[in-house]
């Protein structure tokens, strides 16, 4: 089970686009979360959106850094920044990146 919810107890069903920034000595980082059209903006979402969960058998990580892309004064994205503050926090994220990747059936692919 490796879940991200945007309001406690609604899972969303949109699959993001995640881009990875690494220190080069590994000790911190950043994820962006990048949703088009999630159901958290849905019109039929009824919850406040109070930030990013990602939930596995482990416990949760989160982050408050979360915002709406408008298009024509109508919401259609949002984009979520996960800090990444130690080498130990690096390994829970990638724990957690690897169970929900096999679950949505994600690959990577490192750039150049």
């Amino acid at each position: 089970m490796a879940q991200i919810q945007f309001s406690r107890g609604i899972n969303e069903e949109v699959v993001p686009d995640v881009r990875l920034t690494r220190a080069k000595d590994g000790t911190n980082g950043t994820a962006t979360f990048y949703f088009e059209d999630p159901i958290a903006l849905s019109n039929s979402a009824t919850e406040d959106i109070t930030g990013m969960y990602l939930i596995d058998e482990e416990g949760e990580l989160s982050t408050r850094e979360v915002k709406a892309k408008f298009v024509n004064g109508q919401p259609k994205a949002l984009e979520a920044t996960y800090i990444i503050r130690s080498l130990g926090d690096w390994e829970r994220f990638m724990r957690f990146m690897e169970r929900y990747a096999t679950e949505h059936g994600l690959g990577f692919s490192k750039s150049s």
